[in-house]
C-alpha cells in the first residue's frame, strides 16, 4: 500500500466524509422509536418464553423429586 502524507490523508478523509448522507432529525427520531418498540416486543416475548421454560423445569423437577 502506498504511503500517504498526513496532510493528504486529512484531505482524503474530508472528501470521504463530504460524501456521507446523514439522516434527518425526523428519520433519526422515527428509527429510535421503532428500535424502542421492537426492543420492548422482544423483551416481552423472551420473558414469556423464559417463564414457560421455567415452569416446565419446575414441573419436571417436581416429578423427579416425587413431591
Amino acid at each position: 500500500m502506498a504511503k500517504v502524507s498526513p496532510g493528504e490523508f486529512i484531505r482524503q478523509v474530508r472528501a470521504e466524509t463530504a460524501k456521507v448522507v446523514w439522516p434527518s432529525r425526523r428519520e433519526t427520531i422515527t428509527t429510535g422509536i421503532l428500535v424502542a418498540i421492537m426492543t420492548s416486543l422482544l423483551a416481552i416475548f423472551f420473558f414469556g418464553v423464559d417463564s414457560f421454560f421455567g415452569a416446565v423445569v419446575k414441573f419436571l423437577i417436581g416429578l423427579a423429586s416425587g413431591n
